[in-house]
């Protein structure tokens, strides 16, 4: 394995050093990094492909799970290649360029993704709250101009920090303690006045977890409002069923993220090595469970997943009669 040191005197290479204090675990890591990667590619290219073949699932929850999606794909290529190099075999050597690059894609796609569970908030909450406007309201239009929004927001809000990291001196180590080239992390190399690129950082945090977070609650307490107010106790599980799914999601999503913002910027006295897999939780697990979670709770695409195979297996039935 090469040595990082000399990231200490190559300004266009950074070394990103893994998991610090469990080195020696690396390689038994990668197998459930290796699982998790395998699963997101899986279950997301089987929810693209059977929203996309299936005319019945045209509809505005189901195109907003194929942007969640889609999302999720880009963020893991973004992450999971780099992350098993460096836990097989140590390759933690990045350009400084790449590092910037990944630290875009991977914080921007983050802000993507909360934008999308939002919509899937408001998606909620019209098709329960206003059901009769609901086909006016979330038209093929409005959903377009929603999946634009949601890229051109993250993208827009992640844009400044590869210039504000740009302007920083490096004069002493270039290794990151970390799996991937997260904003903090390199940021707390650097020599001189950070306190811009932090107060950014933590500004563009903010209005994405806490004003997502915040409108998604305030579209929940409308949706149980309208639930509570219905008559029938059928009605009500019905409506509260349409809701589990995404419910499901927002906790896989964003449980770990708020775990991982916190610790990073208040619980100083937690290990590092607590604060790597926290951030790799928050990367890996969402990806792999949002296909799973619709999968098992979504009747529509439940039974549209089990049609492809059994359709699959009946066709080889009758070839081999």
């Amino acid at each position: 394995m090469e040595s990082p040191n000399h990231t200490h005197l190559d300004p266009s290479i950074f070394f990103l050093l893994g998991i610090p204090g469990l080195e020696q675990f690396h390689l038994w890591l990668s197998l459930p990094v290796c699982c998790l990667g395998t699963a997101t590619v899986v279950g997301n290219i089987t929810i693209l492909v059977v929203v996309a073949t299936e005319p019945a699932l045209h509809k505005p929850v189901y195109l907003f799970l194929c942007m969640l999606s889609a999302i999720d794909l880009a963020a893991s290529v973004s992450t999971v290649p780099k992350l098993l190099a460096i836990l097989w075999c140590g390759a933690g050597h990045i350009s400084a360029s790449a590092c910037l690059a990944q630290m875009f894609f991977i914080h921007a796609f983050c802000m993507m993704e909360s934008t999308v569970l939002l919509a899937m908030a408001f998606d909620r909450y019209v098709a329960i709250c206003h059901p009769l406007r609901y086909a006016t309201i979330l038209t093929d239009t409005i959903i377009a101009r929603i999946g634009v929004a949601a890229m051109v927001r993250g993208s827009m809000l992640m844009l400044p920090c590869p210039f504000l990291i740009g302007r920083l001196s490096f004069c002493q180590s270039r290794v990151i303690p970390h799996t991937y080239c997260e904003h903090m992390a390199i940021v707390k190399l650097a020599c001189g006045d950070t306190r811009p690129n932090r107060v950014y950082g933590l500004t563009a945090a903010l209005l994405v977890i806490g004003v997502d977070l915040f409108c998604i609650g305030l579209s929940y307490v409308f949706i149980a409002r309208a639930v509570f107010r219905l008559s029938s106790h059928e009605a009500r599980s019905k409506a509260l069923g349409t809701c589990g799914s995404h419910v499901c999601v927002i906790l896989i999503s964003y449980t770990p993220a708020l775990f991982s913002f916190f610790t990073h910027r208040f619980g100083r006295h937690v290990p590092l090595h607590i604060h790597i897999l926290l951030a790799n939780v928050y990367l890996l697990f969402p990806p792999a469970l949002n296909p799973m979670v619709y999968g098992v709770k979504t009747k529509e695409i439940r039974e549209r997943v089990i049609r492809v195979f059994l359709w699959g297996q009946g066709t080889g039935v009758k070839t081999s009669e």
